[in-house]
């Protein structure tokens, strides 16, 4: 019998970042390992050298930041966690939006309120929903005080474009808002010269903390490390300074020999950026293959822009679904996790209704089974063209052309 959505859990079995897939960089694995020996603990949000690093990062993204503005943690839900707990009032978020975002809000007793996104990108609220939901959260007694936002999203892998940025964070200033500005995906954009990516730091630069997932584009996943960037002046000082009460109490310390890790990647030595760049040409391209198979299968979704996911919506091919005894969007994740053989987290995860049948589908599984035919991907010029790639692809092109082709004989029997 199949579990009810809540049995699922929303923590326990939230899915995660979007994984690379691809062989640990030999430069990174090495630094890792001459500092296995290390037994001094890091200090609660990141020693010297690494707190530079991190500076060197975001200066050169035109994000400067001082060391007394900069703090690391084993991860970024554990600086959200933090942030969450320093600023008091109540969380907004987009929906749909990362899945980690919600449930530690909620740990925290904080009630989270979900913000339409417009329809040609997700990660950064619609100004006029934003304002709507601000004025009715406080003709409810509410105190809203904290939005997150990303402008390169996880779930959609959409950019959002400056001028809808710049209506955003005028409304959120003019509600008094903080904002967190998630910037796990902002090294990953499909199309660096073609795609503009502005930062809500750089327009608010008083008002926004960045927050920087390192397994986004520098680390592997199972190296918790992460940034968060406080802004300057004195509201950014208290801050910072509660949010590293904070991980002191939960002696959320980055571990010393991922903490040499970090900060060889974050001062991005050569072998550290043509990884990057290998690892993004790679995602992008399987992506556009694999969005390319979604559509012509019936289904809808944005082109990606950036990450190693897309997020799609079957609402089109809802008869087949139907007819398969596919309801909802965790009866749509158990079914494409079983039938993709791969994990096909269901938009409910995100913040989207359970009734609506959208999931989050990521590259790394079409990379290859094995290191060798995910090292091969790094190589070639068209990765979607390797033959396991192709199978891979595939296979989700035939899962998909199944529910259209139920589909069809749904709506002919009416």
């Amino acid at each position: 019998m199949r579990t009810h959505p809540e049995g699922h859990g929303p923590v326990r079995f939230g899915p995660p970042l979007p994984e690379d897939g691809l062989p640990v960089l030999p430069e990174l694995a090495g630094v890792l390992a001459a500092a296995a020996s290390r037994v001094g603990p890091e200090p609660v949000g990141g020693g010297p050298a690494l707190i530079d690093a991190a500076c060197g990062y975001g200066e050169r993204r035109g994000l400067p930041a001082a060391p007394g503005r900069t703090a690391l943690a084993p991860g970024a839900p554990a600086l959200l966690t933090a942030l969450t707990a320093a600023v008091d009032g109540d969380v907004l978020v987009p929906r749909p939006c990362a899945s980690w975002w919600a449930p530690y809000a909620r740990l925290l007793g904080r009630p989270v309120f979900h913000v339409p996104t417009p329809p040609e990108s997700g990660g950064v609220p619609d100004p006029y929903a934003l304002l709507e939901t601000v004025r009715r959260m406080r003709a409810e007694g509410r105190e809203p005080r904290l939005l997150v936002l990303s402008v390169a999203d996880d779930p959609t892998a959409t950019v959002a474009p400056p001028e809808l940025l710049h209506e955003t964070l005028e409304a959120a200033a003019g509600e008094g808002l903080h904002l967190v500005s998630d910037e796990t995906w902002r090294d990953t954009l499909h199309d660096p010269r073609g795609t503009v990516l502005l930062s809500p730091a750089e327009m608010l630069p008083d008002r926004v903390t960045v927050v920087t997932d390192l397994a986004g584009s520098l680390l592997p996943s199972g190296w918790p490390a992460a940034v968060a960037r406080f802004p300057a002046g004195e509201e950014g000082g208290a801050l910072h300074a509660r949010v590293l009460d904070v991980l002191t109490a939960l002696d959320a310390r980055v571990a010393a020999p991922v903490a040499a890790a970090a900060g060889y990647a974050l001062s991005e030595p050569e072998p550290v950026t043509a990884r990057a760049t290998a690892s993004v040409r790679t995602h992008a391209r399987v992506a556009a293959a694999a969005h390319r198979a979604v559509v012509a299968a019936g289904a809808l979704a944005r082109p990606p822009q950036c990450g190693r996911h897309l997020y799609v919506d079957l609402s089109p091919l809802a008869p087949g679904l139907a007819a398969r005894g596919v309801g909802d969007a965790q009866e749509l994740e158990d079914f494409l996790t079983g039938r993709l053989g791969m994990p096909a987290a269901g938009g409910h995860r995100f913040g989207d209704d359970l009734e609506t049948p959208r999931v989050r589908l990521c590259t790394a599984p079409l990379l290859g089974d094995t290191p060798e035919e995910r090292a091969a991907c790094l190589e070639a010029d068209e990765p979607a063209e390797l033959p396991r790639v192709g199978r891979a692809l595939n296979h989700v092109t035939t899962v998909l052309d199944d529910l259209r082709d139920d589909a069809r004989r749904w709506e002919s029997s009416r």
